[in-house]
C-alpha cells in the first residue's frame, strides 16, 4: 500500500503564501494618500470599465488589486453588508473598521481552508472622517493580515519601488492636485527604465470630507486628472 504524500503545514502554507503573492505581483499598483480634503486613491489600470477602486458606503471606498473576479466578490459582498447594517440598524453604525474585519475573516478563512486555492488579492479599505487625524484606512493582504494605514501605501505590482518613492516625498497635508501628481510619480518608478504613465490609464477617486452630500466618494474624470498632472509641468 502506497504511503500518502506528505507536507507540512509551514510548507503548505507557505506555498499557498508563494502563490498568492505572485498572482498579485503580476497586476499593477495601486496608491492610497491621505491629502488635505481626504483620502486619495490612484491606479494604474488601463480599463475604462473594469474598475479598481469602488464606493462601498456613504464614507467608505474600496481599493484591490489582484485577479478581478475575486475582488469584485469581495466588493459586492462589502456592498451587501454595509446595506444590510445601516437598513437594519443606522447608517452611522457602518463603519470602515467594521467593513475590514469582516473581509479580514473571510480571506484569512479562505487562506487557511484546503478546500480552495487562496485569494489572489490585496484590498484597501478606508473611510473618511471630519479631519485627517480621522481617516481611518486598513491594508488587507491575501492570508487576511491587516493593518493600519498612515499617510499612504502602495498594493500590487512592484510595489517596494513605489513606496520608496512616496516615502521619500510625502508631506502631510498635500492638496488634491499634489497627492494625484505625487502618486501618478511614483507609479512612474515602478519599472528600472523611467517612464510616464499617461493620464489616461489613471483610475483616480477621492473620499471628499468636504462634499455637503452624505456620499463622500466621487471620481476624477480623465480631463480632471489631466490638468492635475499638468499644473506640475
Amino acid at each position: 500500500m502506497t504511503a500518502p504524500f506528505y507536507v507540512s503545514p509551514e510548507q503548505l502554507m507557505k506555498d499557498r503564501a508563494d502563490f498568492a503573492r505572485k498572482g498579485i505581483a503580476r497586476g499593477r499598483s495601486v496608491v492610497v494618500i491621505q491629502y488635505s480634503d481626504g483620502v486619495a486613491f490612484i491606479a494604474e489600470n488601463p480599463s475604462q470599465a473594469l474598475h479598481k477602486i469602488s464606493e462601498i458606503y456613504d464614507r467608505i471606498a474600496f481599493a484591490a488589486v489582484g485577479r478581478y473576479n475575486e475582488y469584485e466578490n469581495l466588493r459586492i459582498a462589502g456592498v451587501r453588508l454595509a446595506d444590510l447594517r445601516g437598513y437594519s440598524y443606522d447608517r452611522s453604525d457602518v463603519s470602515g473598521r467594521g467593513l475590514a474585519n469582516a473581509y479580514m475573516q473571510t480571506l484569512g478563512t479562505i487562506f487557511s481552508s484546503g478546500a480552495e486555492k487562496p485569494y489572489e488579492v490585496e484590498i484597501f479599505v478606508a473611510e473618511v472622517g471630519a479631519s485627517t487625524d480621522h481617516d481611518e484606512i486598513y491594508r488587507l493582504t491575501y492570508d487576511g493580515s491587516i493593518a493600519d494605514v498612515q499617510g499612504h501605501a502602495v498594493m500590487g505590482g512592484r510595489a517596494e519601488q513605489v513606496e520608496t518613492y512616496l516615502g521619500e516625498h510625502y508631506t502631510a497635508g498635500l492638496g488634491l492636485d499634489e497627492a494625484v501628481r505625487l502618486a501618478a510619480t511614483a507609479l512612474s518608478n515602478d519599472a528600472e527604465t523611467a517612464r510616464q504613465v499617461p493620464s489616461a490609464q489613471l483610475e483616480v477617486a477621492v473620499l471628499d470630507r468636504t462634499r455637503s452630500q452624505p456620499r463622500k466618494f466621487r471620481r476624477l474624470a480623465e480631463e480632471r486628472v489631466t490638468a492635475a498632472l499638468s499644473d506640475g509641468g
